[in-house]
């Protein structure tokens, strides 16, 4: 500008970027690679459904198998009647392949119940969710989570079993199967069948006590305490502690029996009988019924009670009695009609429904030689009685008849039967004796003999004058001889001499009894058996208030 002129400036446009642009462009960098890495290491999400939440807390309540965390508790709620709880789990990709049709879950909490303790360790962390993993092909991703633990998992080795019951509530979960006292397995599962109407418990039987299940194995239920009072007498089992306890369920093949073939398929049935006894008593399915009808009282004669031979048990009762008096009969039939099976397996073995014909024949013929049937006590504790049975070849050809559809046992008096009518017998002849005829004659027969003593002595007294007089000390020796004698012999017939007394003292003794059994024989003519019962105890007396 020195010379007065102005330059003119070359202006141009610079465009440039601010390198503080690089943080935001990078932190957008990262953040998607992380959500990348999120996406493809996410695993399924899994839908439990539960009774209660008790326990479960969103984002805390761990999912874990093997005491390793592979997922989460990520939402809870309810469902949409409010029934149940639906859970959402987030699994962890690692753990995806866990789950399979037979995947198992339960929320593990401290338990305490007869199974005994458990989950002690969640006092301090809190609850969390088991996971079971399954090994089927199928993949499942909803699950039903299981009240308790359970016994066994899908592919332990061993054995699982159904057993049917019309009844439910007689195993619980957990309960032991035992093999002679010994733990072989446990309960898995329990259901009802509504259709079937029937409770079937499942059982997980563990290896190798799997090889003990048999085509003819029998299962039935253990008490811890087994008491019966029966006509077999008092009898009392104790199982294991835990039976005790809890109870449970155990199984053999009843002694006597082929086992048959082994079983190796899962989930075959079997019956749960209530008791051993129960499980004797259905090996006997063959049997042949009859009436007995008995003349006694049946007292004492309940159902389920033997039928034996000489000890040896071939039946049972089965009713007693077998119907009321209809309104025809009324009382006026003495008999008792009793209904008993003889069950031939007891006597024969195995036996097959073609051969009860020809058994039944058999069984008649023993009643043309003798077969009898009596009752007798089988306790004296519980006054419970049995029937036996015995041969008595004295006994006369019976009739064979039926009452009813059914045919007839031959009955005899039972051993009490028979003394009671023996003694009854007894009494009836003494009460026909004729005691107050008898006292009158012996009465009668002592004022003659007293009258005939007071002549006798009166005569010995004539012959002692006699003798002392003169003249009959003039007779011969032999006739004064003669005289003493008659004398001495008379004398002892007087009130004085031995014999007269012991006679007399006897002949009192015998009025004396005789008028004491006068009351014997009434109350025997009243109530016969009162030589073997005794009367009834005197009432307690009952205190009256006092004059006033």
């Amino acid at each position: 500008m020195s010379d007065g002129k102005f330059e003119k400036a070359d202006v141009q446009s610079i465009k440039q970027i601010s390198s503080i642009w690089l943080v935001p462009l990078i932190a957008v960098g990262i953040g998607i690679w992380m959500l990348v890495q999120f996406a493809t290491s996410k695993g399924p999400e899994v839908t439990l459904y539960l009774n209660t939440a008790e326990g479960l807390e969103v984002g805390k309540t761990e999912v874990k198998a093997l005491n390793v965390r592979v997922g989460v508790i990520s939402d809870v709620r309810l469902n949409d009647d409010y029934s149940a709880i639906i859970a959402t789990a987030q699994i962890d990709k690692d753990a995806a392949r866990m789950l399979r049709e037979d995947t198992l879950f339960w929320v593990v909490k401290p338990r305490i119940g007869k199974e005994g303790v458990s989950g002690l360790e969640t006092l301090l962390s809190g609850a969390y969710v088991q996971l079971q993993p399954g090994v089927a092909k199928e993949e499942k991703y909803e699950f039903d989570v299981l009240e308790v633990p359970p016994v066994a998992p899908p592919d332990a080795k061993g054995l699982r079993l159904v057993l049917y019951h019309k009844e439910a509530g007689k195993l619980g979960v957990g309960d032991p199967v035992l093999y002679e006292g010994f733990t072989v397995g446990r309960v898995e599962k329990v259901t009802f069948d509504p259709e079937a109407k029937k409770a079937n418990y499942q059982l997980f039987i563990f290896e190798p006590y799997d090889s003990l299940i048999r085509k003819k194995t029998r299962f039935w239920l253990t008490s811890g305490v087994d008491l019966k009072m029966s006509a077999e007498g008092f009898s009392m089992q104790i199982g294991s502690i835990e039976s005790l306890i809890t109870g449970g369920v155990s199984f053999r093949v009843p002694r006597g029996n082929e086992p048959g073939e082994l079983i190796t398929k899962d989930f075959s049935r079997f019956r749960l009988y209530n008791n051993l006894k129960q499980v004797r008593e259905r090996f006997f399915d063959e049997y042949l019924e009859y009436v007995m009808l008995f003349d006694e009282s049946v007292r004492g004669l309940n159902p389920g009670a033997p039928v034996e031979y000489r000890g040896i048990r071939i039946g049972t009762v089965r009713k007693v009695p077998l119907e009321l008096p209809s309104d025809r009969d009324g009382f006026s039939n003495r008999q008792i009609p009793v209904l008993v099976r003889i069950e031939l397996g007891r006597i024969y073995g195995e036996v097959e429904e073609e051969a009860l014909p020809r058994l039944k024949e058999s069984l008649e013929k023993e009643f043309r030689l003798g077969l009898r049937a009596s009752l007798k006590t089988g306790s004296l504790l519980t006054g419970a009685l049995l029937v036996d049975t015995e041969v008595y070849p004295e006994e006369p050809m019976p009739e064979l008849r039926q009452y009813r559809k059914y045919d007839i046992f031959p009955t005899k008096a039972g051993g009490f039967a028979q003394i009671q009518k023996q003694l009854t017998a007894i009494l009836t002849k003494i009460e026909k004796l004729p005691v107050e005829d008898t006292i009158s004659s012996l009465n009668k027969s002592l004022n003659a003999s007293q009258r005939s003593l007071l002549a006798a002595e009166r005569t010995a007294n004539e012959l002692t004058k006699i003798l002392a007089q003169r003249e009959t000390r003039a007779l011969p020796g032999d006739i004064r001889q003669t005289l003493q004698q008659i004398q001495d012999t008379l004398k002892g017939f007087s009130p004085d001499a031995e014999p007269y007394r012991n006679l007399e003292q006897a002949l009192g003794r015998f009025e004396q009894v005789m008028l004491e059994l006068q009351p014997v024989l009434r109350q025997l003519n009243e109530k016969p058996n009162s030589l073997i019962f005794t009367g009834e105890k005197p009432k307690d007396p009952i205190p009256v208030k006092g004059a006033q």
